[in-house]
């Protein structure tokens, strides 16, 4: 007769071998799809070759303030021209692909498709891109929706982003650190100054979250970087209520140097 503790490792091990049976019915009748294409592929919430190939990924060197690809290695710590002549609030951005191509249809999908599975392999692409921001971050914030848009979303694209992230990295995520009370206009035409001044006094920090966030180091996360002028106002907010620093992760920025 087998011993108490020899009978439980066999019944785990029977789950583990029933688990591993089912998924492979699972992947024979079902098999996982590229999210870009929806091409077979191996695992599930991954790209097919083709497709992988297609996405603008960045790669060094960057803009050690904005995150966008330079033409060229300017050193150890390379600055873009807007870098030197309109550096940012946030301390540093990083962004997995440049917002064009396949990166910009994923989003697209993701913000206005309803296709909210997207933001598991979009958090994992950016948790890769953003590491070192990651290593040094206390605390988690995604850019938040003002309620009427987020009625009429359903979902703040930000804060699954922010989940998926937070749960790799092990980090926090305040949900509610950051919130928007003006409801602004959309971004898309405005030049640079109409977008900061459409943003102007659009976030705060709650009363009650102000003694959490003191001396935190936060990454805001958000799906698109354009003119910097979201992450901008949310680091302004953050750093006067109290935060040490603020880094910000994309997964794409519109790349201008």
């Amino acid at each position: 007769m087998l011993r108490p503790l020899q009978n439980f490792g066999l019944v785990d091990d029977l789950r583990q071998s029933a688990k591993a049976v089912s998924r492979a019915v699972v992947d024979l009748l079902w098999p996982p799809s590229c999210i870009g294409c929806g091409a077979a592929v191996i695992e599930p919430d991954r790209f097919c070759a083709t497709c992988w190939r297609a996405l603008p990924l960045i790669s060094p060197p960057v803009c050690q303030r904005y995150g966008v690809p330079l033409p060229f290695d300017l050193g150890p710590e390379p600055l873009s021209p807007l870098a030197i002549s309109d550096p940012p609030v946030f301390e540093r951005a990083r962004a997995a692909f440049r917002y064009d191509g396949l990166a910009r249809e994923i989003v697209h999908h993701f913000k206005y498709g309803d296709r909210t599975e997207l933001a598991r392999p979009m958090g994992r692409l950016m948790a890769e891109a953003g590491k070192a921001l990651l290593a040094d971050a206390s605390l988690v914030v995604p850019v938040p929706l003002h309620r009427f848009r987020f009625l009429g979303r359903r979902f703040n694209q930000a804060a699954l982003l922010a989940k998926e992230i937070g749960a790799l990295a092990q980090k926090p995520v305040g949900f509610e650190v950051l919130t928007r009370v003006k409801a602004t206009r959309p971004q898309v035409g405005l030049t640079r100054a109409e977008r900061a001044d459409n943003l102007a006094r659009a976030f705060a920090v709650p009363d009650h979250e102000r003694l959490p966030l003191a001396g935190q180091r936060i990454l805001l996360i958000d799906d698109v970087m354009t003119s910097a002028a979201t992450g901008n106002a949310c680091a302004r907010t953050l750093l006067k209520a109290g935060a040490s620093a603020v880094d910000l992760l994309v997964f794409a920025v519109v790349a201008k140097s």
